[in-house]
């Protein structure tokens, strides 16, 4: 892109009057997605809407898959070897380090039954973490004898500055593994990560992120935070297809055991001739942990396809714009009084308001589906959470509807 794209949006209300500005080194993309008109998508958050390019990308895989002659047997490999090269680039991790799964909680499961938990140690969780990063925890500690350890929110916001300094606090000696997002996933608060990994590193415990509200709207770099493991699914941020999701494992794991025993995750399963041959070798690296199937010929093109697309606009970049568009409205919404996290404590891509009392959420849910304006109600807090296709119109039609409530 050229220059800066700049829009302003402003609004006139009998007492007020409010301009809404985005400015990026990166121009709205709405001509690349296939969105509803009229539609006011503000919910990346929850699903990411497919880029016309991905779609055409799995349109041409069921073609395929059609008539699959010919179907050489090396393009088993081919594409995940593509799709584990552009997320390592995203994260900036070596390719052989990513593993292919269907979901979080698929590659959660993985670290949590290759790490060791030792009676009376612990496992350290936000309060109100996504289920995906606590359900497996919970098993294993209850098998282990040890405690999840739940570090809960200190306050409405703004809290988040003490809500980390508790966090640090909470892991100790006994701390086996340290278990959090990136970002909250109810409102977008931003965990210190890089203290985090100081302090788990002095215990000796290990690191598991799940980044599925941050990968790909929120720069990430595997060399500079170090987690034992970092999953992410493909299908919010990314702007893949469902049932897609990545893993990044570390040293901690290269002899660990997957959760399924495939075909493909072996040495030599490259020589289809040969896989009468049984070897208890896997492939070099983080492919044992590879789903079943992982070559979906259908998928992981799209996968590919919605990668390239991130790494050509760049997070830092997508950052900058989701920021941009949420900026004025946030500003706005602080001097109404609405409890709203401290800008350097949110990673920028998601907004969580938290409404004011006695406000009726159903009420305020019918509103917004009334002006066709998708957000989410998660836990107390409204997520706003736009991507590249937004544009100020969006949050302004966003705006008109909060200015109702009381």
């Amino acid at each position: 892109m050229n220059g800066r794209d700049a829009e302003r949006v402003e609004a006139n209300e009998p007492h007020s009057r409010v301009s809404i500005a985005v400015e990026s080194t990166l121009a709205c993309q709405r001509r690349l997605f296939q969105l509803e008109e009229g539609a006011h998508f503000l919910n990346c958050a929850y699903l990411g809407p497919l880029p016309r390019s991905v779609a055409e990308a799995g349109m041409e895989g069921i073609r395929r898959k059609c008539s699959p002659t010919p179907f050489p047997s090396e393009e088993f490999f081919t594409d995940c070897g593509r799709a584990r090269e552009r997320f390592g680039r995203l994260v900036n991790a070596p390719p052989e380090r990513i593993a292919l799964a269907p979901s979080a909680s698929y590659g959660i499961e993985v670290a949590a039954r290759n790490l060791p938990l030792e009676p009376g140690q612990n496992v350290v969780v936000l309060g109100e973490q996504f289920p995906s990063n606590v359900y497996a925890w919970r098993r294993q500690a209850a098998a282990h004898g040890c405690d999840v350890r739940t570090v809960d929110r200190p306050g409405p916001p703004p809290s988040a500055a003490l809500w980390n300094e508790r966090l640090l606090e909470a892991i100790g000696p006994d701390t086996a593994v340290v278990a959090l997002p990136h970002c909250h996933w109810t409102d977008g608060t931003r965990i210190d990560l890089e203290a985090v990994g100081v302090r788990a590193r002095e215990v000796g415990a290990a690191l598991v992120i799940d980044g599925s509200q941050s990968i790909g709207a929120v720069p990430f770099d595997v060399e500079h935070i170090r987690p034992d493991a970092l999953i992410t699914v493909g299908y919010k941020w990314l702007l893949g297809p469902y049932s897609t999701a990545f893993g990044y494992y570390g040293a901690r794991f290269d002899d660990g055991a997957p959760l399924e025993e495939t075909w493909i995750s072996r040495r030599g399963s490259e020589d289809f001739q040969g896989l009468v041959d049984y070897t208890d070798e896997y492939r070099e690296g983080a492919a044992r942990y590879d789903v079943g199937q992982t070559s979906n010929f259908i998928l992981i093109p799209m996968l590919i396809e919605a990668l390239d697309l991130i790494l050509a606009w760049s997070p830092a970049n997508i950052l900058e714009y989701c920021r941009g568009l949420l900026a004025g409205l946030a500003d706005e919404l602080r001097v109404r009084g609405w409890a709203i996290e401290d800008d350097e404590w949110r990673t920028g891509n998601i907004l969580g308001v938290r409404l004011p009392a006695g406000c009726d959420l159903a009420e305020m849910d019918a509103r917004l589906a009334e002006a066709r304006v998708y957000a989410s109600l998660r836990g107390d807090a409204l997520r706003v959470s736009p991507n590249v296709y937004n544009d100020a119109s969006d949050v302004e039609a966003l705006r008109r509807v909060l200015a109702t409530v009381s």
